[in-house]
């Protein structure tokens, strides 16, 4: 029977690029800029990776359709490497190859890494899907804020809140990643904002404003994994950190051919369950640390507290004005600054994501960023669009 890949597989060394408009940089300079630190944190030589899976989005931009010109710009030993794209998912989705091909003993030694151009593309925000202009013709609200603002009214039908409370949440939300990646040198994102400015600013998709919604960053991220045991020889006096769970859950189509109240996802809930079970934690409200989840638009998190059970569903309101998503608060969402503040070239986000708490398990950051009691971090990514996705949760911790 599957027992999952619960501390099977070591994270042996990480880098990342600072994000942001990188216009003088292509995809392939920043994945040599991620992949240069994370060798460098690994301390392994470049021949000693035995495969690579490197997740890039929109190859029209990027690094081209296969992985051959990544392997040529890494100067990687002739071994295999596989291009992966699964839309906000595809670095985690290159995290998962990678450690399952060590979970598996097919590989000792596997990089994992991410890059994308976004800025590129000259789209002010995601583009939309492959439909382009005859999409939003034919639906006006085939956009990320057009289809993400959606969530919140039905959240308010569903539960009976007020939107004014919700705009306050979600605004809480906004003031509280600013603040998070003011403080993060490799953010995209670095001024502080009020709860006046948040509130006040231009809308872009009724109840969503400028401060709700992330931006589109250039970036990359990378790992090395290992077993642990090899972890254990080449690092003796230092912790490792482990993969407790990677799960993925797309969508069925199910949530928009039936009846579907618009408010929660079927498909974060699915895999946090899965990822809760292969990890072992009963109560992930009080077993989680710190979170770094998919705040594509601020209504989106407000509603992952939920579905990731963490907050009672109908209550995220409260833990989020108490501060219990905050720096000092009981599980801190968004250390780094997220996508909101940190930023969202689609083929690194998952792997940003893992960065941060990689980082925070090893102790590595600022005592005003550093997360109280680290014991396990959460990452979760949600691409494509609300109902018709892909969701991924993983989980990191100690040896």
């Amino acid at each position: 029977m599957a027992d999952g890949i619960k501390d099977k597989v070591a994270i042996l060394g990480m880098g990342c690029t600072r994000f942001g408009e990188r216009w003088e940089c292509s995809g392939e300079d920043l994945a040599i800029e991620a992949y240069k630190e994370c060798l460098e944190d690994a301390g392994i030589a470049q021949k000693e990776i035995q495969a690579c899976y490197m997740g890039s989005c929109y190859d029209e931009v990027g690094i081209g359709k296969s992985a051959v010109h990544l392997a040529n710009a890494l100067k990687l030993p002739h071994v295999p490497v596989t291009r992966l794209e699964n839309y906000c998912a595809t670095a985690t989705e290159a995290l998962r190859a990678a450690s399952y091909a060590v979970a598996a003993g097919a590989y000792d030694m596997v990089l994992a890494i991410g890059t994308e151009k976004l800025k590129d593309t000259g789209f002010p925000g995601l583009p939309t899907g492959g439909g382009g202009t005859d999409t939003l013709l034919a639906n006006p609200d085939a956009t990320g804020p057009g289809m993400f603002a959606q969530l919140a009214p039905a959240y308010c039908k569903k539960y009976g809140i007020e939107m004014p409370k919700v705009k306050e949440a979600m605004a809480h939300i906004s003031v509280k990643s600013h603040a998070n990646g003011s403080m993060n040198p490799k953010a995209h994102l670095r001024r502080p904002v009020t709860m006046e400015q948040v509130l006040n600013s231009p809308i872009i998709a009724d109840p969503l404003g400028l401060f709700d919604c992330c931006g589109v960053s250039d970036g990359a991220a990378a790992a090395i994994v290992t077993t642990p045991e090899i972890a254990k020889s080449l690092k003796p006096n230092q912790d490792i950190v482990t993969v407790k769970a990677i799960q993925i859950s797309v969508a069925s189509g199910q949530e928009t051919t039936f009846a579907w109240d618009g408010a929660n996802l079927i498909t974060n809930q699915t895999a946090a369950k899965k990822a809760y079970e292969e990890a072992g934690i009963k109560d992930p409200r009080t077993e989680i640390s710190m979170m770094e989840v998919h705040d594509c638009f601020s209504i989106t998190e407000f509603v992952i507290m939920e579905d990731l059970f963490i907050s009672p569903f109908g209550k995220a309101y409260d833990d989020i004005m108490d501060g219990f998503y905050d720096l000092d608060g009981k599980v801190p969402c968004q250390v780094d600054g997220g996508l909101k503040c940190f930023g969202h070239p689609i083929g690194a986000s998952g792997l940003r994501m893992v960065y941060a708490v990689y980082e925070q398990l090893l102790d590595r950051i600022p005592e005003e960023r550093k997360v109280k009691n680290m014991e396990l971090g959460l990452t979760h990514n949600l691409g494509g669009e609300p109902a018709k996705g892909v969701v991924s949760v993983s989980i990191f911790g100690r040896l």
